[in-house]
């Protein structure tokens, strides 16, 4: 029963981050790999699952609000989907543990530029 319900709570919470547009799928693949013990590989398969239908939810309002830069949208779809693809296909020679230490460096990465970055 606590493993549904912190599966519950970590898809709420996670669900109201991507409605904003700030990536509740790399606070998931968090959950997934620290707290509920789903190994990488599997836990970024779930994240793929998670963002479709969380996207497809919260893009109508964005679109509604003007908060879509239209002439960004398909350059950015194009080199999304070029680079997924790599990427995926990179993924999935690599051994989970080199998984696991990129991730982290890229959470670092972020997390310090966030920290430092002005106002």
């Amino acid at each position: 029963m606590t493993a549904w319900l912190g599966a519950v709570l970590a898809g709420a919470v996670t669900g109201v981050l991507s409605g904003f547009g700030v990536g509740g799928g790399t606070l998931l693949l968090i959950y997934l790999t620290a707290f509920a013990g789903v190994p990488q590989t599997q836990a970024q398969g779930v994240n793929l699952l998670y963002f479709l239908p969380a996207a497809a939810m919260a893009l109508p309002a964005h679109l509604r609000n003007g908060y879509v830069h239209r002439a960004s949208v398909l350059p950015a779809v194009l080199a999304g989907l070029a680079c997924a693809g790599g990427a995926a296909w990179l993924a999935t020679g690599l051994d989970v543990e080199l998984l696991h230490r990129c991730f982290g460096g890229f959470l670092l990465v972020v997390g310090v530029r966030e920290w430092f970055r002005p106002g």
